[in-house]
């Protein structure tokens, strides 16, 4: 079973913890969001019922301006029948009288039929003593009522009157009343939104809190019909009018700032967590480079040694064939040194053959694993690919020990290296005990092993030689539980030779 590693459990760690602040986060903010919400749905409430309150005030006047004026009408009938009742002279005029004495309210002046003043009533005498004043005064009445004749004496006489000062200061108060219901109560008392419109809803009347710059003030009211249902407005001798709101912008705004303060929260827990992996691999780097280079000069004392005793066993006359078995680890020493001592230093990228690097490395492995696993190789290409041998190889090595490995020192390990395309495909396979699919990713990770010993990094390694330093790619391309598994290593082919220096440092990356 692969072990996790204290650094992974970590990370579990601190993305739980920032989970939980992104949640607490977002709760709280959203929380007072909602308390914004509700203190202004409040004020939207006290709003509507201030309309509706004012609407009830304006309908309620308009009734009582409306009695008054009828009011007004019979008095002003009724004083005409007692002017004509007093000019016939029929019977006791004491009533008559009585009602000519009680007006004290509605002006009025009447004229022979010459149009001469006659009598006046409850109108400044100033403005009736010119003729030509008292035509526009009678102008002003007949404006206002149509006159009442009346006979008597054997004369017509012509009665012109006009509403009263108390019913034109009602009016003025009403009309005044009706003009600041939607200027004020709707219109600037309001904290959200407003369009005012008349019966048919599609007409605007008022508009108000909408900025008429940014927006089309018919998409708003479209946007406001299918929100809340429009306030009604009725008001007695004037037509039905709709008011239509939507919330206020802060509403809109607090709606999504709880998730734009969570995605600022997630931008910077990823920016802090890119910056602290780059700093610790920028350290794991550094200690991969430093360690690197003491191993590669730790191994060139010993090195050496064994290159003395070689020279001292073939003046000794030792067997040629020990020696040369001798030379081939004294190379696979100098080899491995030369891996170490190429990390964090420029190295170069030369045009092979892919199929002389892959013998080279088998052929080498074939003598120093189990004699009974048995490595077959298969040709079917003479492309030439850009390699550094010394890392490539490396590679390879790391692959058939993994093999071997996998199939517990016992089975088959075939290489097939096939052109596609403009690519050379390298796949390693063995007859070992499979990956399952959902860990096929995992097994080039750093620190993923299954065996009781070992760091995990031989795949991680080759993943990275492969991938970055030669720009190819390697991966799981089948395995089945107890069969066995294919690795996969893809080239670019190349026509012609070519050199690129490139530091080995960038792998480790």
């Amino acid at each position: 079973m692969a072990r996790k590693s204290k650094k992974q459990q970590w990370k579990i760690v601190l993305l739980l913890l920032a989970a939980a602040i992104s949640g607490v986060t977002l709760w709280y903010t959203n929380n007072i969001a909602k308390k914004i919400r509700n203190e202004e749905k409040s004020k939207v409430e006290l709003w509507h019922n201030a309309i509706r309150k004012k609407e009830e005030l304006v309908a309620l006047t308009t009734v009582l301006f409306d009695s008054l004026r009828k009011e007004e009408t019979t008095k002003a009938a009724i004083l005409a029948s007692a002017f004509e009742n007093i000019n016939n002279a029929n019977g006791d005029l004491t009533f008559e009288a009585k009602v000519l004495e009680l007006n004290t309210s509605i002006p009025l002046v009447i004229v022979n039929e010459d149009g001469e003043l006659s009598l006046s009533k409850n109108i400044d005498e100033t403005l009736i003593e010119d003729p030509a004043d008292l035509k526009k005064v009678i102008a002003e009445f007949e404006s206002e009522h149509k006159p009442i004749d009346v006979e008597g004496f054997g004369l017509t006489m012509r009665i012109y009157y006009s509403n009263s000062a108390m019913y034109k200061e009602l009016k003025n108060t009403i009309d005044n009343l009706v003009n600041s219901f939607f200027s004020e109560t709707v219109i600037n008392t309001a904290s959200v939104p407003v369009i005012v419109t008349d019966s048919t809803q599609n007409n605007i009347e008022f508009v108000g809190k909408v900025d008429t710059l940014k927006n089309n003030v018919n998409d708003v009211l479209t946007e406001m019909k299918s929100g809340y249902e429009p306030i009604v407005i009725r008001i007695p001798g004037r037509p039905t009018q709709y008011i239509y709101y939507a919330d206020s912008e802060t509403i809109e705004q607090l709606r999504w700032f709880p998730y734009l303060l969570l995605t600022l929260v997630g931008v910077f827990l990823l920016i802090a967590y890119i910056l602290f992996s780059t700093f610790r691999k920028s350290e794991q780097n550094q200690v991969w480079v430093g360690m690197a280079k003491e191993t590669a000069h730790q191994l060139g004392t010993p090195l050496s040694a064994l290159m003395a005793w070689r020279d001292l066993f073939e003046a000794e006359g030792i067997s040629k064939e020990l020696i040369s078995e001798f030379n081939k680890d004294i190379d696979r020493l100098s080899t491995i040194t030369e891996r170490f001592s190429k990390i964090g230093s420029e190295t170069t990228l030369l045009e092979i053959p892919a199929t002389d690097l892959v013998k080279e490395t088998l052929n080498y492995l074939s003598k120093r694993i189990s004699s009974e696993v048995k490595i077959h190789i298969i040709e079917n290409t003479t492309s030439t690919v850009l390699v550094n041998a010394a890392l490539f190889s490396w590679v390879i090595e790391n692959l058939v020990k993994n093999s071997v490995d996998a199939m517990e020192a016992k089975g088959t390990i075939s290489v097939l290296i096939h052109d596609h395309k403009n690519l050379v495909f390298i796949d390693v396979q063995d007859s070992g005990k499979g990956i399952l699919k959902r860990k096929w990713k995992s097994i080039f990770e750093p620190g993923y092993t299954t065996k009781e010993r070992g760091w995990g990094l031989g795949l991680s390694l080759a993943k990275r030689i492969v991938n970055t330093y030669h720009k190819g790619k390697i991966s799981v391309h089948q395995s089945e539980l107890g069969k066995g598994t294919t690795i996969r290593i893809e080239l670019k082919k190349v026509n012609g030779g070519f050199i690129s220096n490139v530091a080995f440092f960038d792998v480790l990356k």
